[in-house]
């Protein structure tokens, strides 16, 4: 049996993925826009359950008009403030957060033309690809460093604009502890938002005591069945390997718990980002991620912290620091 980052990371991420609360979809037979990698079906019907007065023609305008947006040469700006607004047909139900559509893939090319590359780990919120994980296997001193080399490049070419600009987050793991005593992100898992520039990896250590008995659910066997034989990983089932990076304590799953419940990723794409102009020419952009923990405060208290600017443009109004420490490279 040979364990690769399939099985040793990517596998084992998935399924806690689920456990949180994201149903698997199989890429067999399943329909997505190349030109963007929404899933206009689950779109539709997702935009269509939150938004119950909404017609199929304007479902399919919203859908013309976040393609339309996601083609701007600005980091992916105007289709967040589209994403987050509350007024008109809503994109996302922030208020009831739970009526939104869940869902993980794996292997989603992103092409176009000869160019392209394939996340390992997807998470589609209504059929719209805003988060992405690549994993490496443990003990790939090199792996993290050349992932982070291959993913400054990807976002400075033009040709994969839209798939930057609807990407919300992103989590590159080699499932090892962080080693604190290296200038380099050479070991651990890390969070990243889309940059002209150079991505910034950051470190996450949760403070906060998670209740993983109420966020996760039980594992359960028939999913674990179809995502194996869908990946065709059968062979791994019963390896004690596979059932020790199962464990939700591994560095991968336990960011994915800080990162992923639901309660933290509906803090993180409404308040936690701000959009800033780079050092490096008037024209580039970073969608920067504040270095703090999702507040166990209320949604007023976190709207004071965070404000947008009268241009529209996102901004930081103050660093607060919270129960968990993030810091970057």
């Amino acid at each position: 049996m040979v364990h690769n980052e399939d099985s040793r990371v990517k596998i084992p991420s998935i399924l806690h993925l689920t456990r949180l609360g994201y149903s698997y979809l199989s890429l067999k037979g399943a329909k997505w826009d190349g030109a963007t990698n929404i899933f206009p079906d689950l779109f539709r019907d997702s935009v269509a359950k939150i938004n119950p007065e909404a017609s199929p023609e304007d479902i399919k305008r919203l859908l013309q008009e976040i393609t339309l947006l996601l083609g701007y040469e600005d980091l992916g700006k105007a289709f967040y403030e589209r994403l987050t607004q509350t007024s008109g047909l809503k994109l996302i139900d922030f208020e009831n957060f739970d009526s939104n559509s869940f869902r993980v893939v794996t292997e989603l090319t992103c092409k176009n033309g000869d160019d392209e590359f394939r996340p390992d780990i997807t998470l589609l919120i209504n059929g719209m690809p805003l988060v992405f994980i690549e994993v490496k296997k443990p003990n790939n001193r090199d792996g993290i460093l050349a992932e982070r080399n291959r993913i400054n490049t990807r976002f400075k070419n033009p040709k994969f604009r839209r798939f930057v600009n609807i990407t919300q987050l992103m989590v590159f793991s080699n499932n090892m502890e962080y080693d604190d005593s290296s200038p380099e992100p050479l070991e651990g898992a890390f969070y990243a938002t889309p940059s002209n520039e150079d991505a910034s990896f950051n470190y996450f250590r949760e403070e906060e005591t998670l209740d993983l008995d109420t966020l996760l659910a039980p594992e359960d066997d028939e999913t674990e069945d179809f995502i194996l034989t869908d990946t065709n990983l059968t062979s791994i089932k019963h390896s004690p390997e596979f059932a020790t990076n199962k464990n939700p304590d591994t560095p991968t799953n336990r960011l994915s718990t800080s990162l992923f419940t639901r309660d933290r990723l509906k803090f993180l794409l409404q308040f936690a980002f701000a959009y800033v102009k780079g050092n490096r020419a008037p024209r580039n952009t970073s969608c920067a991620i504040l270095r703090c923990s999702p507040p166990r405060r209320s949604s007023a208290f976190s709207k004071k912290v965070f404000a947008r600017a009268s241009s529209g443009t996102r901004r930081e109004v103050e660093k607060q620091r919270w129960p968990s420490t993030m810091s970057t490279i």
